[in-house]
This record gives structure tokens, C-alpha cells and sequence, in this order.
């Protein structure tokens, strides 16, 4: 058994390449001839002076007998052979019928059971095949391989599809990662009657391209079929934004954008990443904007073409609840539940009803209808909130006090700065330091005659009325939606919060 390399011209561009071939030397006919075991492709990397250690431990591994001395071979050398050994396994045509068996013989019977002796047995490459199944499973529920077809995909391409989606079920994470649990840790070539161990990195990356141009209609097809499994009814609509950061500039990429990234990485190029869902959480809709996208300028774009009836509910977070998004899902005939973008708190415990949550809690709700009766407002008080909300202004604010004690401990100083300029400058970066704790304080400078030096420092903690600092844990939910009752809106909207997880799927 060796490797042999042959050199080889495409039929239909004229291009030569050069393949790589396990062969042997057989008798055949009394002639001994060379037969081609296995076409091991064009991206064979390993090195030559690899290869007899190669066809030595896969002829190790068919052997009928352990060998007295183990090769001693690199792990490369050895994934190889067990990936090659198996496919030379697998190919080998089934054994001869027994000669009972054969003359139909009904007094031979095969044996019910063997012995093996168990420190006999080698536990090699061990492979997972729960969640594969269950994705596949759902793949075929879904005629997901069929509707590839239909779009022209050819079967190896539908192959690293297929493989490719599945790892991010199982294990959410970059091509690379991906390509990892594909060939060294999932069953999923045994499930898809495939050799996925040497599924070559790139084909991961053209598998991505491939989707991403019928990323439309897979989205249409997959909601239909999802609808009609399930009988869903397409009357709520949930729609939220994120955005993920590239390590590199990215120059080629039009939409690689500099804005306000959510993971506070200012000095990345960003893309922002769309995602319209029902309240089953199934997606209908995503698409990727610009890394600089105003989140209020893109709910008409992701709406339009829905085909969502008329009256269906659009549930989204403040940073997309503009007025202009409400008057347009007005006009357009949606009802709307949203987080309100105003800043004012009011919440009076009294007249309110408790709800418990998922997790064990309990939120207070709050029920008014607007003057105008054109909306309701739901304010909600959750205890869990509150205690976070306490906790980060009392950091905050800590922040800020300790800020102004290190300016007026620098006016004692003999080279100490008091300039009046230089000091409120230093408080305006202060104040942008600490997220807003400046507005609960009154601070005051003591100047000298020419008011151009300070003296003394001053400052008195005055909480602002209805924000945060005096009403922790409360915030506000503002619907068209007459009909609903309180414990409805609230659970309704926090539908909303299912989409982190599909986010975080999303920017791995």
C-alpha cells in the first residue's frame, strides 16, 4: 500500500491539478496490477516523507491481529489512518453467506452471541449524536435539505450546510470552532452518510456565502413551513437590534461602520444585525445594516413585505419606539407595545397588582389609560431591578463624590490647580464619567475676587424627582392596545428578551 500522486486536467475548464490516490498492488489475471483503494482529493497537506507511516498504521488497523509493535506516529498521521482505515471498512463488499445459509438450510443457525474479552476493546475517537439527531430531526420536519435542493444547491454544498447549521445549534461559535466540532468531536457524518472529518475549512465559509444569497427565500419558505406545522398565527411581531465588531478594519466591507457598540468596543468597525420574530420566537425576518445604523430608522425597511395581517401587534424596545415609528405603525394599521423613551418615573404601589414571574420573582403593575384614550401606559415596579438599578447609581454616585473630593484636596495643595476654567472642565468630564449621577447633585465653586480662582468646592445631593435614583425598578410600557389587561401587556412584552439568545447565537 502507498500514495501516488497523478496528475490530472478538468474536462470542462482545461485546468491540470494533481490528486492524490491510495493504491495497492494486486494479483489480477495472473498479472499483478495497481488498484486504487481510495481517491484521497487535491487538499491532501500532509508531508511526503509522512506517507509509509501513513500506509503502515492503515494496514496496521485493517489487520485481522494487534501488531506486537505499535507504530509510533503523530496524531495527524494517526486521524488519518482511522479516517481512512474506516472508509476502506465501510467500501469493502459484505462477507460470503455462510454455506448453511447459502443451500437454505434451516438446521445451521449464526451464532446469538460472541465472547470478547473486554481489556480487549479500544474506546477510539469517541463522537456526540444526541443534539445531531434532534436537529436533523427538525431539519426533515421542515423538508429543509429538499427546499436546498430546489434552489439549486448541489448535494455537497447541502452537505456542509447542513453540518454547518447544526454545530451552531449545538455549539454557537466562529467557522473555525465550527470546523473543530465538526471533524473532531460530533457523530454528524455518521447521521448524514458522510465523510465530514476531512470537510476542508473553506467549504464552512462558501457554505455561509451560499445562504447568504438565498437568505430571502430560506427565511419565507422556513416561516411558512413553520407556520403550518405549528398553526401559528402571525398576529404578534417582535423586533429588536444588536451589533457585533470586527477585530480587523475591514475596508472592504461597505457596511463595517464605526458607531455605539453594545459591547463597548469603540475602537471596532461594527455591523448592526436585524431580527423580526412571532411570539413563538421563530424567526420571520433578519437582516445585517450598517455598523453606524440609527436603530429608530429601520423598523419600516424590516416590516415592509411581512405580509403580518392587519392589527398585528409590533413588539420593540425603546431604542427603535421613536414617535415617527409609532405614527407609521399607526398609519399602517399595526397595533404597537413598547418601552417608553420618556424619562419621568411615577409609581404608586397601592392601587397596583403583583404578577410572579418565571424565575420566581414578582413585578407590580400599574395600569392607566392616556387623556386622550388613544393608549395605555403600564408601569411596572420589579424588586430584582430596583436592587440593580440602587446598586449601580450608589456606585455612580460614589464615583462622582470622590471625583469632586480629589478637586477640592488639589485647591489645598500648593501646586494644586485652581483654575476656575480648568476645574469646570474637569467636572464636565467627571459628570460624562459617571452615567448621569451628576443631575441628583448641586455643586457650587467658591471663587477669589477675580472669579477666575476657586477656593472651595461644595456640593449637596438633591435626587432628581421621578428618575431613577427615587423610583429604582420602575419603567414604563406604552400600547395601542386598549383591550389588554396589565398581566397580558407585561408578559407579552417581555417576550422580547428571548431574542438575547438568539443575538448571542448570531455574534459567535
Amino acid at each position: 500500500m502507498y500514495i501516488r500522486t497523478t496528475t490530472t486536467r478538468s474536462a470542462s475548464s482545461g485546468e491540470s491539478y494533481v490528486t492524490h490516490r491510495l493504491v495497492a498492488s494486486r494479483r489480477v489475471g495472473g498479472k499483478v496490477r495497481q488498484v486504487t483503494l481510495l481517491n484521497l482529493g487535491r487538499h491532501f497537506e500532509l508531508p511526503k516523507e509522512r506517507w509509509p507511516d501513513l500506509c503502515a498504521r492503515i494496514e496496521q488497523l485493517l489487520g485481522a491481529q494487534t501488531p506486537l509493535v505499535p507504530l509510533n506516529v503523530s496524531d495527524a498521521v494517526e486521524r488519518l489512518a482511522q479516517r481512512y482505515a474506516a472508509q476502506l471498512v465501510a467500501a469493502s463488499p459484505p462477507p460470503p453467506p455462510l454455506e448453511a445459509e447459502a443451500s437454505g438450510s434451516e438446521t445451521a443457525q449464526p451464532p446469538s452471541f460472541v465472547e470478547v474479552a473486554p481489556e480487549s476493546l479500544q474506546f477510539v475517537q469517541p463522537r456526540s449524536v444526541g443534539v445531531e439527531h434532534a436537529a436533523l430531526s427538525a431539519m426533515q420536519a421542515l423538508d429543509f435539505e429538499a427546499l436546498l435542493a430546489s434552489l439549486g444547491i448541489n448535494g455537497i454544498m447541502r452537505t456542509a450546510i447542513i453540518a454547518s447549521i447544526v454545530a451552531r445549534m449545538a455549539a454557537p461559535g466562529s467557522e473555525l470552532a465550527t470546523h473543530r466540532w465538526i471533524t473532531g468531536t460530533s457523530a454528524l457524518g455518521e447521521l448524514l452518510d458522510a465523510d465530514l472529518s476531512g470537510l476542508p475549512l473553506w467549504r464552512l465559509y462558501k457554505a455561509s456565502d451560499v445562504l447568504l444569497a438565498h437568505q430571502e427565500a430560506i427565511e419565507q419558505a422556513l416561516f411558512a413551513r413553520v407556520q403550518s406545522l405549528f398553526g401559528l398565527a402571525a398576529t404578534v411581531t417582535l423586533y429588536d437590534l444588536t451589533n457585533t465588531y470586527f477585530e480587523g478594519e475591514q475596508r472592504s466591507n461597505e457596511k463595517a461602520r464605526r458607531g455605539h457598540s453594545k459591547e463597548q468596543r469603540t475602537d471596532c468597525p461594527l455591523l448592526t444585525l436585524g431580527l423580526v420574530c412571532d411570539e413563538s420566537a421563530f424567526i420571520r425576518r433578519s437582516r445585517v445594516f450598517a455598523g453606524n445604523a440609527v436603530e429608530g430608522r429601520t423598523l419600516a425597511e424590516m416590516l415592509a413585505g411581512l405580509g403580518a395581517p392587519a392589527g398585528a401587534l409590533v413588539v420593540m424596545d425603546r431604542g427603535i419606539a421613536t414617535a415617527a415609528n409609532l405614527a407609521w405603525l399607526a398609519e399602517q394599521g399595526y397595533r404597537y407595545l413598547v418601552m417608553s423613551r420618556g424619562s419621568a418615573r411615577h409609581f404608586d404601589l397601592e392601587p397596583a397588582e403583583s404578577i410572579s414571574t418565571s424565575d420566581g420573582g414578582t413585578v407590580s403593575l400599574q395600569r392607566e389609560l392616556s387623556e386622550d384614550e388613544t393608549e395605555v401606559r403600564l408601569y411596572c415596579h420589579s424588586p430584582a431591578r430596583a436592587s440593580k438599578e440602587r446598586a449601580m447609581d450608589e456606585r455612580f454616585c460614589q464615583r462622582f463624590e470622590a471625583g469632586l473630593s480629589r478637586l477640592a484636596a488639589g485647591l489645598t495643595r500648593a501646586r494644586g490647580e485652581r483654575s476656575k476654567a480648568l476645574i469646570d472642565e474637569r467636572i464636565g468630564r467627571l459628570k460624562a464619567s459617571c452615567r448621569g449621577a451628576a443631575q441628583h447633585y448641586t455643586v457650587t465653586l467658591d471663587t477669589d475676587a477675580s472669579a477666575t480662582q476657586v477656593t472651595a468646592i461644595r456640593w449637596e445631593k438633591t435626587p432628581r424627582a421621578n428618575s431613577r435614583v427615587t423610583h429604582p425598578g420602575v419603567y414604563c410600557l406604552r400600547s395601542n392596545e386598549l383591550s389588554w389587561d396589565a398581566e397580558r401587556m407585561w408578559r407579552t412584552y417581555v417576550m422580547l428578551t428571548d431574542l438575547g439568545a438568539v443575538f448571542r447565537s448570531l455574534e459567535e
